[in-house]
């Protein structure tokens, strides 16, 4: 009795050690298991096509080089919830300011995923507007720039300018464009983004108002009215032409039909080295005749923001796209290729190295200009797509000869005053 007990129990106990090493060679057997997909972080936009196709190839640097996440530029809808990473352009801002209870700041995005982000470290300029009052950082300033004044030094040249000295004053431009319209030129000055650079940044650069102590428009001064009145007249003598309400200007420049052109900072960047066309830069012109002018300008452009409400997977990837927007290697080609404001000490210092001397020339023209009397956050009229609309409607019938600079401006603060209460409360994005 004890043999065949003994037998089943030494059987049993083979069986059991056996288990295992056939497991081991079923498992042998198996596929290895596919890798985790890496996981999707959604860009959205409302950027053009043109200016989609310049932000892909730092995407797919990122792309290529994480493989856990991997970002998705798509093209946001209005009407739509925000995704988890948006891009809001400068006439955008006003509607994410107004719901930014539906995103995560990014320090606290920074900070809870233990990754350094020191807002201190950036300008006070890029701050404005997207910081809040601890000091904390609402979105990343990732593409800024100002308004700066272009030549077209070949047009110059033909008509018997100095290329080398172009227009500091208003004055000066229109001299200069005197010159170029006897030399032939049917484009002596043009503007991009009208109520960018000739309402807001020409009221804070000449010393004038935006809005008052208690939130009240008020940019139908004196200065502004004299300097709207001055484009009036060019306007009507051909020194003056305009081509639409956004950066249309910019490529008629570009393309060497115009002989001058106010526009961003960062438009240099993209053309300073295209074939036939010499191209110089300088400060945004100011009156000379208004004391204590020039100030300072505006910078605005582009800023990332981060969706409440997510989860936390999708906040690590969202963490890892900012800290790679914050490489010193992407900071120096943001500054370099795009002709943005450096964010970090590290782009601040390839701006003042030899080595980028050439693509970054409208960059510390543009940093001269804000280095005057810095605007705490003020409400600009570019921000705030209803304000905007009036004040280019109404600059339009001041070109049109409808109505003088006085009136025209008069009824834009009139008109601005009784939308923007309802304009900085609700959302003209989502």
């Amino acid at each position: 009795m004890r043999t065949p007990f003994l037998l089943a129990a030494l059987l049993v106990a083979g069986l059991v050690q056996a288990a295992p090493q056939q497991s081991a060679r079923a498992a042998a057997q198996k596929p290895p298991a596919a890798p985790a997909a890496p996981l999707e972080v959604e860009l959205a936009h409302q950027l053009d096509e043109v200016q989609a196709e310049r932000l892909q190839p730092l995407i797919d640097r990122f792309n290529s080089s994480h493989k856990d996440y991997q970002v998705r530029l798509l093209r946001r809808v209005e009407g739509e919830a925000p995704k988890l990473l948006n891009l809001v352009t400068r006439e955008q801002l006003s509607g994410f300011v107004a719901q930014r209870a539906q995103f995560k700041p990014v320090s606290d995005l920074m900070r809870a995923e233990k990754m350094a982000l020191d807002p201190a470290r950036l300008s006070p300029e890029l701050r404005a507007g997207i910081a809040d009052a601890k000091g904390r950082l609402v979105a990343l300033p990732v593409a800024l720039a100002t308004p700066v004044l272009y030549i077209n030094k070949e047009s110059f040249r033909a008509a018997g300018l100095d290329p080398e000295t172009p227009p500091r004053t208003w004055f000066e431009v229109q001299q200069a464009a005197d010159k170029l319209f006897d030399a032939g030129s049917k484009c002596p000055y043009t503007t991009s983004w009208p109520a960018w650079v000739h309402v807001d940044n020409l009221s804070v650069w000449n010393d004038g108002g935006i809005a008052d102590d208690k939130g009240r428009l008020v940019f139908n001064g004196m200065v502004q009215v004299k300097h709207i009145a001055m484009l009036s007249s060019w306007y009507k003598s051909r020194f003056f032409v305009t081509f639409g309400h956004r950066d249309e200007a910019e490529q008629r420049f570009a393309d060497g039909e115009c002989g001058m052109l106010t526009g961003s900072s960062a438009l240099y960047a993209r053309i300073h080295d295209k074939p036939g066309i010499e191209i110089g830069v300088s400060t945004l012109p100011y009156h000379d005749d208004v004391r204590g002018a020039p100030q300072h300008t505006l910078a605005d452009g582009a800023s990332l923001w981060v969706a409440a409400g997510r989860k936390p997977a999708e906040y690590k990837g969202a963490a890892q796209l900012v800290s790679f927007l914050l490489t010193p290697e992407v900071q120096v080609a943001l500054t370099a290729r795009g002709g943005f404001l450096p964010m970090t000490p590290a782009a601040n210092a390839a701006v003042k190295s030899s080595a980028l001397r050439e693509g970054v020339v409208a960059v510390k023209v543009a940093q001269r200009q804000l280095q005057g009397r810095t605007a705490a956050r003020s409400l600009r009229v570019s921000q705030i797509e209803p304000l905007r609309i009036i004040v280019e409607d109404e600059l339009d019938a001041v070109w049109a000869d409808r109505k003088p600079a006085k009136k025209a401006l008069d009824d834009a603060v009139e008109r601005g005053n009784a939308v923007l209460p309802r304009a900085l409360k609700e959302s003209p994005v989502f």
